[in-house]
């Protein structure tokens, strides 16, 4: 008998690690799909869009080993170190992004929070720009591969396109839950395709090999001048998605990406990248495609339907992190509400933000039809990403400084040379603003410019309407005051959302000065939005009670939860606060803004305000508010 039950305990830990290890094995799975589809669909353009300004008068063993060397020692050093290494490690509580981090700084913050928040919208605004060219980019590269297959495919490749874009975008509102499970089965396969495809094809040239020494690369740039310089900016195009890496934390943990990365995603990188050069190096006439030439004739079509599907599974990825990414702006107050839909019923990720959703559709075919190919398209991407990675790490300097405790000599002689590298990628990439690279700089430029006007004129107004607010105290003391005035007391309970828990809301002094009534319970109700991703449940809320009458209840959520008032309150009446929710009223103050000219912002972004203000989501919709139990009172605000 204890023979048995000493062997029921010695294999309990067994089972618990073979659990952990299927939970591990799975996520490393759907990082591959989620993770890396961007960077994973790079070999498609990248290598050919390298070759390109070195083309003219055909290229040397020297050249082709040396800019495959190039690639491979980007993805090293870029990805491995700067990502994968140190950035998967700056986590706030588990989420990464630039808004995540900017969040986790803000708590840390002195004199240089402005420099830190403009620095991050900054990056958030060029990644929105990167969500646009990405998927018009990946799915034009990956469908031309029609043209190897028969050349009277070429007149079809647009329409093509754009019919799979407008489907993708399509599918938004049905949510991705049920196509994510097949993301990293399709991807990893994707992956291992790739990998196959350059380990036999480096045997057309073993002296490919030589480009794992770095010293190949340096003398590359060396000999080729500017060219070289030219070169690095489609270089870079091999660690576009790199930036993905950190969105996606939250989604799957650092340990699951890592794994994914050294174990798959870089060896079948630089192998397809080695298997390129080389194929060049035997045929230099394969420049014009090198990746799909790779194949044999018969196995093109099945190549361009797999890296369709890999392409359409990378813009997937892109569009979800444009969501999620806007959904933080939000609530951290960078951006107007917007509808946010939920199209999972347990995985609160899964969201579907239609305004996002058709600014990106429109953008992304307006891409296609206008640059019409991936090589003039390449020309226009590079910037928003290069530009963002510099964002990082600027404020990944402060990081390791306050939350790290590194010496400001450690940090630098870490971070610098990391900066400097993706300055000079920065640099050449640049050179590309008058053959389309001001689009993302003009899309980054228009993302700032509306995520600070938001945040601006939200400050304005605040300030504005707080000049002619009454204190709550003293107004709740003058109302409990027993007088032949008093407001009639009307039984049940009513709810007042204000953003100034210390002064009385517009919408309790409306309701008062025109229908002369108080309920029996007055909730002064405020929501706010913590520096962190989640609020544990028993600190949802604070609660102040004032007089028998009247409380004062805080609501605190993450930057990344829904900020459902109605669910909250369901809690706080099971922890004691006793009200019955059929008889409760929500009482909203809906303002009509009016443009001052002496508002503090220019006219022209005081109307981008009150424009942005007009295109604002209801507020009883978003904090999923009963809608049979709202009241709202307007007033006019001069802004």
């Amino acid at each position: 008998m204890s023979q048995i039950a000493d062997k029921d305990v010695a294999e309990k830990p067994d089972a618990d690690d073979a659990h952990k290890n299927k939970g591990l094995y799975a996520a490393i799975l759907g990082s591959i799909g989620v993770v890396y589809g961007d960077i994973g669909t790079s070999p498609l353009y990248a290598f050919r869009e390298a070759l390109r300004p070195i083309a003219y008068d055909g290229v040397t063993q020297e050249e082709v080993i040396g800019l495959t060397s190039l690639m491979i020692w980007s993805l090293t050093i870029i990805v491995t170190f700067k990502y994968i290494t140190l950035l998967l490690r700056a986590d706030n509580d588990g989420e990464g992004g630039t808004l995540s981090l900017l969040a986790l700084l803000m708590k840390t913050a002195g004199t240089h929070r402005s420099v830190l928040i403009v620095l991050g919208l900054i990056g958030a605004a060029l990644f929105l720009g990167d969500a646009m060219i990405t998927p018009a980019l990946s799915v034009l590269s990956a469908v031309e591969g029609l043209k190897l297959v028969t050349p009277e495919m070429d007149a079809f490749i647009i329409p093509i396109s754009v019919g799979i874009l407008i489907g993708l975008f399509a599918i938004q509102s049905h949510g991705t839950g049920t196509v994510a499970k097949f993301f990293g089965p399709i991807t990893a396969v994707w992956f291992i395709v790739m990998g196959l495809a350059g380990l036999v094809h480096i045997a057309d040239d073993f002296s490919i090999l030589f480009a794992f020494n770095p010293w190949h690369a340096v003398e590359f740039l060396a000999n080729e001048g500017f060219y070289g310089i030219v070169v690095l900016g489609a270089v870079f195009l091999t660690i576009t998605g790199a930036e993905a890496l950190y969105a996606d934390l939250g989604h799957f943990g650092r340990r699951p990406i890592q794994w994914a990365w050294f174990c798959l995603v870089f060896p079948a990188l630089t192998l397809n990248y080695l298997g390129q050069g080389a194929l060049v190096l035997k045929d230099p006439a394969a420049m014009s495609n090198p990746f799909y030439l790779m194949f044999p004739q018969w196995a093109i079509l099945p190549a361009v339907i797999l890296a369709t599907a890999a392409t359409i599974i990378a813009s997937q990825a892109v569009i979800t992190g444009a969501f999620s990414l806007v959904r933080q702006a939000i609530h951290l107050g960078y951006l107007p509400r917007m509808e946010i839909l939920f199209t999972s019923e347990t995985n609160t990720g899964q969201i579907y933000l239609p305004a996002v959703n058709t600014i990106l559709l429109f953008g992304v075919v307006a891409l296609v039809l206008t640059f019409k190919s991936s090589d003039a398209l390449a020309t226009a991407y590079g910037i928003s990403v290069t530009g963002a990675m510099v964002v990082t790490s600027l404020m990944f300097f402060e990081f390791v400084r306050k939350r790290w405790q590194w010496s400001i000599w450690l940090a630098l002689a870490v971070l610098t040379p990391l900066l400097v590298l993706e300055l000079i990628f920065l640099g050449a990439n640049l050179l590309k603003i008058h053959d389309g690279g001001y689009v993302p700089v003009l899309l980054a430029i228009a993302f700032t410019i509306i995520m600070t006007t938001w945040q601006r004129g939200s400050k304005i107004l605040f300030a504005k309407t707080r000049r002619g607010d009454v204190p709550l105290k003293a107004f709740v003391a003058s109302v409990e005051k027993e007088s032949a005035h008093a407001p009639v007391r009307v039984p049940g309970t009513a709810i007042f959302l204000t953003g100034d828990p210390e002064a009385a809301p517009a919408a309790l002094l409306h309701n008062l000065k025109h229908n002369h009534v108080l309920h029996d319970k007055n909730v002064i109700l405020t929501i706010r939005t913590e520096d962190q991703p989640r609020v544990r449940p028993e600190d949802r809320y604070t609660l102040t009670k004032l007089s028998d009458r009247f409380a004062v209840v805080e609501l605190h959520f993450g930057f990344m939860e829904t900020q459902n008032v109605t669910q909250a309150l369901g809690y706080l009446r099971r922890t004691g606060y006793k009200f019955d929710i059929m008889s409760t009223s929500f009482y909203l103050g809906r303002r009509k803004l009016v443009p001052d000219p002496k508002s503090g912002m220019p006219g022209w972004q005081n109307r981008l305000f009150i424009a942005l203000a007009e295109t604002a989501a209801d507020p009883s919709d978003y904090f999923r508010l009963p809608a049979n139990r709202v009241v709202e009172l307007g007033s006019h605000v001069v802004v």
